[in-house]
């Protein structure tokens, strides 16, 4: 195969490893996006050099991993994970194996692998090293287990979940012998960190093929087995028949609040130990989705929403509303709103304050303001300081 330049810059690293006399090749998920000419991400490498010869042949190295066999190494301001040929013991905890065994042949390494489309290795030429027929799998899109399905799954039962991401990433189906060992092991999931849970299903969500993955979580019922949808199974039942790529956690979170408010954002959050900033932009979506429901798309609207999340509330209302907020609308919008935030305003609360200096301090300042930003941002009122002292003056309620 010929190679695209990640990998002739990764190249190097394989060049150095063999010169000290170990072998050295391209594995996993590059070889698959490479076969099927997709963005190559992460670039992982398999070597027969033990961690501590990594170590040493490199200047910049980060032992991420060594009682598994991985390191980081730094080339070219780019971060590569090289991991030493191996084969694992049993996995006690189902995530981790118990033992892990250096080797000094690619096969044994490959034979460990999750997925045949996955289980491929490239030399420094581009040939590649394909034991399972996982080329062939590419080429007719379907994902199956290497070797025995119910045992890889039992390792690590993320790995059904893993399927699921792929499904949904690559629009490739999953083999009849594969999903019946997915729906053995379903019940499994429920026991894995809810971090790691997280991350596969946040991928899911945002594949290309997303209604192919979902279609999947249907049909072997893992949903069941997730937070909060263990106790609210009923919830993938409001799932509209066609959806579009999700890509963030926040617009997952506000795309299930959305089916059913009766489900707290705070309680999808607690309950798949998200950050502060996924739960920020998950109420922030919401809060636009449902102001849009009953006020359309408007200055108050844009200006509410923080700019990083109006492509993903593009989305939202394509999958949930009869008519889309195009890109273009919120961007012809966003233009004329005068003012990007309440600090952009031209009287602050102390302004406030010295117009009504018999009236002690309290939440009517803040109501005041709040009520001078909504008239500045729909442009019914110029932010000059005298033109919104003006307005003050003549709605004198909004300090009661």
């Amino acid at each position: 195969m010929l190679l695209t330049d990640p990998f002739m810059e990764a190249k190097e690293i394989l060049d150095y490893i063999e010169k000290h006399d170990y072998e050295a090749y391209f594995v996993g998920g590059c070889i698959r996006d490479l076969l099927l000419n997709r963005e190559i991400g992460d670039i992982d490498i398999a070597t027969s050099a033990p961690p501590s010869v990594i170590q040493q042949i490199f200047n910049k190295v980060i032992p991420v991993g060594l009682e598994h066999g991985t390191v980081i190494v730094r080339h070219r301001h780019q971060s590569y994970e090289v991991t030493t040929f191996r084969v694992d013991g049993d996995y006690s905890d189902q995530r981790h194996p118990d033992t892990v065994k250096f080797v000094q042949t690619i096969d044994q390494d490959l034979k460990r692998r999750d997925f045949t489309i996955n289980a491929l290795a490239m030399d420094k030429k581009g040939k590649l090293i394909d034991l399972f027929d996982g080329k062939k799998d590419i080429e007719e899109k379907v994902i199956r287990t290497v070797g025995n399905g119910y045992d890889r799954f039992m390792e690590d039962p993320l790995r059904v979940i893993r399927a699921l991401r792929f499904s949904s990433q690559l629009g490739f189906s999953i083999s009849n012998e594969t999903l019946s060992d997915m729906k053995l092991v379903k019940s499994e999931t429920e026991h894995l960190a809810v971090e790691r849970t997280c991350a596969e299903i946040t991928k899911l969500f945002a594949g290309n093929h997303v209604n192919n993955g979902i279609s999947y979580l249907i049909n072997t019922e893992v949903y069941k087995y997730l937070p909060v949808m263990i106790e609210y199974p009923y919830i993938i039942k409001l799932f509209p028949n066609k959806m579009k790529p999700l890509q963030s956690f926040s617009s997952v979170i506000a795309f299930f609040h959305y089916l059913d408010p009766a489900i707290s954002i705070h309680y999808w959050v607690k309950e798949w130990k998200c950050s502060n900033k996924i739960k920020y932009g998950a109420l922030s979506l919401y809060d636009a989705l449902a102001y849009y429901k009953n006020n359309g798309v408007d200055r108050w609207l844009v200006y509410s929403l923080p700019s990083a999340y109006y492509e993903e509330f593009s989305v939202l209302t394509d999958i949930l509303f009869p008519d889309k907020v195009t890109m273009e609308q919120i961007n012809s919008i966003d233009i004329r709103v005068p003012i990007k935030s309440k600090k952009d305003l031209a009287i602050n609360g102390n302004d406030v304050r010295e117009m009504f200096p018999e009236i002690t301090s309290g939440p009517w300042i803040r109501n005041t303001l709040h009520a001078i930003e909504m008239e500045v941002v729909i442009g019914k009122i110029a932010n000059s300081k005298n033109d919104l002292k003006e307005w003050i003056k003549w709605n004198q309620h909004v300090t009661d």
